[in-house]
């Protein structure tokens, strides 16, 4: 989808606004699954440019945790973007970092077509083969 959009001419508002947001959420995971400060807020508009960038920082992140991991049932405390407190597993973070995306991504292809831009075909089995 990043290469897509750099093919663009313009990329939609709406579509940078989603993909940003992605961008940042799977960051934001990653960081309270580390113990970390996020950099980025949930909302932050991202530049094209450095959708790249941020998108191989996420997925290294995630790796250095799967690989880390010592239990992918501990519970973990976090605070989320209005303050209030919660507990989940890592597994179940883990899992919403990819159902989120799927979620958002799924927008950016509606946000494509009314657009008039023909949307990627995003099924994981097509991505598989």
């Amino acid at each position: 989808m990043i290469e897509e959009c750099q093919k663009l001419e313009n990329v939609p508002e709406r579509t940078t606004e989603l993909f940003s947001h992605i961008l940042n959420a799977h960051h934001i995971w990653n960081a309270r699954i580390l113990g970390k400060k996020a950099e980025y807020g949930v909302f932050q508009l991202q530049s094209l440019k450095d959708w790249g960038d941020l998108h191989y920082e996420n997925q290294r992140s995630s790796f250095e945790i799967i690989t880390n991991v010592d239990s992918f049932e501990k519970r973990l405390d976090y605070e989320n973007s209005q303050g209030r407190l919660f507990t989940n597993t890592i597994q179940d973070m883990l899992f919403h970092i990819i159902n989120h995306s799927t979620h958002h991504r799924a927008q950016i292809s509606v946000d494509f077509r009314n657009n008039s831009i023909e949307p990627l075909v995003l099924d994981y089995a097509t991505y598989k083969r």
